[in-house]
């Protein structure tokens, strides 16, 4: 309610046209955007390895892990897909700009190698100080990777580290975002007063339209096929579900409806309990395919919005990326607006845009948070299908080796 009030009184102040609210709003904008410069790749890299290095190590727990991590990637990475394809189809940036990608990329001509390359950096820190967000993402993998191979006293010692590390990030994002309404009156009077035609708000329209499509596609037919591929059926697990998918729906929160998923997993949808209590947490940490289609569509709206032109090959880069993020996204509070604003910032696109679509967001996390939750479902139930034969045959010949015990 308080971003609304900021957005509406910027509106008003905008349309008055103060030289001294002007100037007041330029630097109140340029002092936000560079504390979001400041943590944006920070947020990037510990989010990533602090979730990633906490995964498990005990052989049924990499077991269980490697199941609903396959299917994380997958549905992840079709998210992703799939906001692309629709991104490019509507164009909310405008058909010029999408096109311009394919015509003039931003990237070096003539190769891709040296792009390639660019994504291994030649020291520790140079990806940080040249802003170079794959650089970021490949070190954050392979610190990960790493980590998750060490004996487990090692691992636990830098997994609680970099944990630290994260919420230190993050208690520092808090308190930026406590100038929010701040910095949302002055890029909204910004806007309205470098406002010259309607063609904007056409945009936004259409931005708010592709996100939204994206997640209806993801929810209501990609992840449905998939089920249906494994012999489930979808209509009767989003029954199953649905108390979970409402209670997400409305608190705007996974982690919120993490304990009606669980119950509605096992009772309603008959999922075992040692997988629905081992897949269902860990995808509320690491499964979101909302959080990557918004990622992606909001960097190349915002970006072509501000005259950056993408090549195909970056365009399908952001695939991978959109999915990492959205994988190392970790339940923070408006993880993926602040992984989105990271990217941005760290790209050096201007930031007045996204903060326009911030009022916005709270009803577009509402979607995504109940749209997380239905992925979150699809994947203990794909796990629980995987591995239902096992588990059988374990307890069966558990069972055969308990009564042969038995004295007679």
């Amino acid at each position: 309610m308080i971003l609304l009030i900021a957005g509406l009184f910027g509106v008003i102040t905008g349309w008055l046209d103060l030289n001294a609210l002007n100037q007041a709003g330029d630097v109140v904008s340029d002092l936000f955007i560079r504390m979001l410069k400041l943590i944006s790749l920070p947020i990037i890299f510990f989010a990533l390895v602090s979730t990633l290095s906490g995964m498990g190590e005990a052989s049924e727990v990499k077991r269980l892990g490697g199941q609903v991590l396959k299917y994380t990637v997958i549905t992840t990475l079709i998210a992703a897909t799939v906001a692309l394809v629709l991104y490019l189809f509507i164009a909310p940036a405008g058909k010029a700009g999408a096109l311009a990608g394919a015509a003039e990329p931003s990237g070096p001509s003539g190769s891709y190698w040296p792009y390639l390359l660019g994504v291994i950096p030649a020291s520790f820190i140079e990806p940080f100080y040249t802003h170079n967000v794959m650089g970021v993402l490949f070190l954050a993998l392979l610190l990960s990777a790493a980590i998750m191979a060490l004996e487990k006293r090692h691992k636990t010692v830098l997994h609680a580290f970099f944990d630290s590390m994260f919420a230190a990030i993050m208690k520092m994002t808090g308190l930026i975002l406590k100038l929010m309404p701040l910095a949302v009156w002055a890029f909204v009077n910004q806007f309205i007063h470098d406002l010259q035609s309607q063609k904007i708000l056409q945009d936004l329209g259409l931005y708010l339209m592709c996100v939204v499509l994206a997640n209806i596609v993801q929810a209501g037919l990609m992840l449905p096929l998939l089920l249906r591929f494994k012999g489930i059926s979808p209509w009767q697990t989003m029954r199953a579900m649905w108390p979970a998918l409402t209670v997400a729906f409305f608190a705007k929160s996974s982690a919120a409806a993490l304990p009606y998923a669980v119950d509605c997993a096992e009772k309603n949808m008959g999922v075992q309990s040692k997988v629905a209590r081992f897949s269902l947490p860990l995808c509320i940490t690491v499964n979101m395919n909302a959080c990557a289609a918004f990622i992606l569509i909001t960097v190349l709206f915002v970006s072509q919005s501000n005259g950056v032109l993408f090549s195909p090959l970056e365009l399908l880069s952001w695939i991978i990326i959109a999915s990492i993020a959205a994988i190392g996204n970790a339940g923070v509070p408006m993880g993926c607006y602040m992984l989105s604003s990271a990217f941005l910032a760290a790209m050096g696109v201007p930031l007045q845009l996204l903060v326009i679509i911030l009022p916005f967001y709270a009803l577009i996390d509402m979607l995504e948070s109940a749209i997380n939750v239905w992925s979150d479902s699809c994947v203990t139930a794909l796990v629980n299908a995987d591995l239902l034969p096992a588990m059988e045959l374990a307890e069966g010949e558990n069972q055969v080796e308990h009564n042969g015990s038995d004295p007679t």
